[in-house]
């Protein structure tokens, strides 16, 4: 005798060894003897074999039509058994009951299940709608192979145009597009943006990076909305001086300028003119929405993000050729370079000249300052200042930049097309300390050290960057800078640019006017305001990072070089001498930290802004120690 009976959702068959009435012990076709409780017996039969009856019952089964045998059976719960008998019109042979049993076990929708071998079949408005949605899923499952199919011939599938962004930055995994994604990565072994960018969908890589940071920081897009032109509250006094500001050829957000004028009996006065949006955009409004939102200007090689729109930059950059409004710090400086008296006031202030770097400093370095050099304009201010903040340099103890730092500037051409995608870089280094940096840094450290002291000694609450035990916070508590060598240190000079400065700077107005400041002691709102402008600024300044990583890439291939020299910097991580990019090289062999060598460079990864290389040799050193590109606090005072 043998049994049919169910094991782990699945038909099985044996022959009877021994039958105690409640339990069965039985051998499979394959020799294994299993025990078997009755109740899970569903047919006992004498033919055919064990090991013939599901074959020949599957066979029987490919006759049956589903719809047909839910038309034939009532209403009321059946046992596939009693069924078989219906439908075959005599007592089944155990073929025939098996092969019934199997057609009911496979129609889950049109049968439901009740118990061992027992079954109902569906309500009619139950298997309309489960046939609907079986036959939906039938069409979204082709869909997505068909979508998947376009992908990896090349094609961007249609649905994909509407919703590229969060395909790539953030997929909706319930989406058809999603797993249709999905599913092509995982046949092409190759990333979503990269299967995109091969479709068309992307035009470089710098769009997949752009983008991707946008979507993230900026899903409402990076435009402004259109709003009306802010106006100061009322007519400022105009400053008996020609100031000029002294800037990178590429800022147009122009916070800051100078000035120096002769006292009578020796000495100068100094003054430090601080672009004064303050007085247009009121706290609340839309524009300070705008702004705090924001929280900063981004930066980036060939491009950047404004914290405020143009319109608004324009009226308060300090251009030349017209009178702006502004916050002065003036210093009563001695002949022999010491300090006397400061005051702060709010005016308009002239500016005669925009100085660019890369028109100056030919003419204004080390070498022209040692030897004389030609004359050229603003040649004896810039002197003079520069002697003054020697001077001032000297007094805080500590250097305003790391003196062994290059900087390294990324100059971007759109107009022209490359392998990549427009665009062609030129990387140039430029030696961190110059004059014209310890010239700027200098007086910036003393604006902003000399108004966080005047807010704190006021009782007003300010923004202040800190410095103790190395470690850079961010405190609305006066606190030691020890990097920067200041009992206090308030960014208040890009008020342009970065919105804690912004919020000081309305805390300065207040001050100077006599009013009651907008943010009161322990105002929520300002550590917020500060809380919130940390983060984001951390995460802009990441960003930048990530993209000059990737103009050096774009550089490197621009260049066309397959071979380079590199210093070790720790283990495999070397730092190429061209340009400033650090990666790992896994070939490389133990090295001391400072050694030189030579890479051959294998792979560049655009979208993932990486590069694969080959260690060839180690170099022999340098003769002349090369300079770093370490970072100081004191850097970047303004």
């Amino acid at each position: 005798m043998n049994v049919l009976f169910e094991e782990d959702g699945s038909f099985k068959t044996g022959t009877i060894l021994s039958d105690q009435d409640s339990s069965l012990q039985v051998e499979t076709p394959h020799g294994k003897r299993v025990k078997l409780k009755a109740a899970n017996v569903l047919l006992r039969y004498n033919a055919p074999s064990a090991s013939e009856l599901l074959a020949r019952a599957t066979s029987e089964s490919a006759t049956h039509e589903t719809d047909f045998l839910w038309e034939m059976c009532g209403d009321a719960e059946f046992a596939f058994a009693d069924f078989a008998a219906d439908y075959y019109g005599h007592t089944p042979s155990a073929v025939e009951a098996t092969a019934l049993l199997l057609s009911l076990q496979a129609a889950p929708i049109h049968f439901h299940r009740k118990g061992k071998g027992r079954f109902r079949k569906a309500p009619p408005e139950i298997l309309q709608a489960a046939l609907a949605a079986q036959e939906k899923k039938r069409l979204q499952q082709e869909s997505i192979e068909r979508m998947k199919n376009e992908l990896l011939s090349g094609t961007l599938p249609a649905e994909f145009a509407p919703m590229l962004r969060p395909l790539l930055y953030k997929p909706d995994r319930n989406k058809l597009e999603t797993k249709a994604l999905e599913a092509a990565c995982e046949a092409s072994g190759q990333s979503a943006a990269q299967l995109l960018l091969k479709a068309g969908a992307l035009p470089s890589a710098y769009d997949y990076l752009l983008g991707r940071f946008l979507f993230e920081y900026f899903p409402e897009g990076s435009g402004f909305p259109s709003l009306p032109a802010p106006e100061t509250r009322d007519e400022l006094p105009l400053a008996e001086v020609e100031a000029f500001s002294i800037d990178d050829a590429t800022t147009t957000e122009i916070d800051d300028a100078l000035s120096i004028r002769p006292r009578e009996g020796g000495g100068w006065t100094v003054g430090i003119h601080i672009a004064a949006p303050g007085l247009g955009i009121t706290p609340g409004s839309d524009y300070d929405k705008l702004a705090r939102k924001r929280l900063s200007t981004v930066y980036m090689p060939g491009n950047k993000i404004t914290m405020l729109p143009d319109e608004l930059v324009s009226i308060f950059t300090l251009g030349a050729g017209s009178a702006r409004p502004a916050l002065s710090l003036y210093v009563e400086v001695n002949a022999d370079y010491s300090m006397g008296a400061m005051r702060s006031c709010i005016e308009r202030v002239p500016v005669s000249a925009n100085l660019r770097h890369h028109e100056i400093e030919g003419l204004f370095n080390e070498e022209t300052l040692a030897q004389g050099g030609a004359d050229f304009p603003f040649k004896r201010e810039l002197t003079t200042l520069w002697e003054f903040a020697t001077v001032l340099e000297a007094g805080r103890g500590k250097p305003s930049a790391n003196q062994n730092a290059m900087d390294f500037n990324y100059y971007v051409d759109w107009d022209v097309q490359t392998e990549d995608g427009p665009g062609q870089v030129s990387i140039e280094r430029r030696k961190r300390g110059s004059p014209l940096d310890k010239l700027v840094a200098e007086l910036m450290i003393l604006a902003n050290s000399s108004w966080g002291k005047l807010l704190h000694e006021a009782g007003i609450p300010a923004i202040y960057r800190a410095q103790g035990g190395g470690r850079v916070r961010m405190t609305t508590a006066a606190a030691p800078h020890e990097g920067l060598g200041v009992d206090c240190y308030a960014w208040s000079t890009s008020p342009l640019r970065r919105y804690v400065d912004l919020c000081n700077q309305w805390q300065l107005i207040a001050h100077l006017r006599g009013e009651a400041p907008h943010f009161p002691p322990r105002s929520a709102e300002l550590a917020a305001a500060m809380n919130d402008f940390d983060v984001t600024y951390n995460a802009y300044a990441d960003f930048q990072r990530g993209m000059e990583r990737y103009w050096c890439l774009r550089w490197l291939r621009q260049a066309g070089i397959r071979e380079t020299a590199a210093r070790v910097l720790r283990e495999n991580i070397v730092r190429l001498e061209e340009v400033p990019l650090v990666f790992k090289v896994h070939s490389l062999p133990a090295l001391n930290s400072g050694e030189r060598v030579q890479l051959s460079l294998e792979h560049f990864d655009m979208l993932g802004v990486e590069l694969r290389a080959r260690y060839l040799a180690t170099l022999p050193p340098l003769t002349q120690t090369p300079e770093t590109d370490g970072e100081d606090e004191a850097t970047s005072p303004a």
